[in-house]
């Protein structure tokens, strides 16, 4: 068992995670992330990520997330278009397949779910 924390975010340090190039749309951009719990299993995970602006796609897990500054549009295929910002919740399904422009770098807390 993990013990309890907390963790101001905007402060939080976080390391470089590399996109795969095919999922760079446009633009140039670089995330950065942090776990802070993870699951034995492996499938839950909390911690932070960041991006900044350019455009990507990505495969979603089951995450809820909430965004600590920045921008971005989120479309789901086949599904709503998202526009987020500072203080918005989202919640994503697993095998969303999403279209993510970032307007402004964007920062956000989550927690992850998957089907492993």
């Amino acid at each position: 068992m993990t013990n309890s924390f907390a963790l101001h975010i905007p402060d939080a340090v976080l390391e470089p995670e590399p996109l795969d190039p095919s999922q760079i749309v446009s633009g140039t951009p670089e995330v950065t992330g942090k776990v802070l719990w993870e699951s034995e299993d492996g499938r839950q995970a909390r911690g932070i990520w960041q991006i900044t602006p350019g455009v990507v796609t990505d495969t979603e897990a089951d995450e809820l997330f909430v965004v600590i500054s920045g921008r971005a549009t989120v479309e789901i295929e086949g599904g709503p278009t998202l526009e987020v910002g500072p203080g918005d919740l989202a919640v994503l399904h697993e095998g969303d397949r999403t279209v993510w422009t970032v307007h402004e770098t964007l920062r956000k807390a989550y927690v992850i779910t998957s089907s492993g």
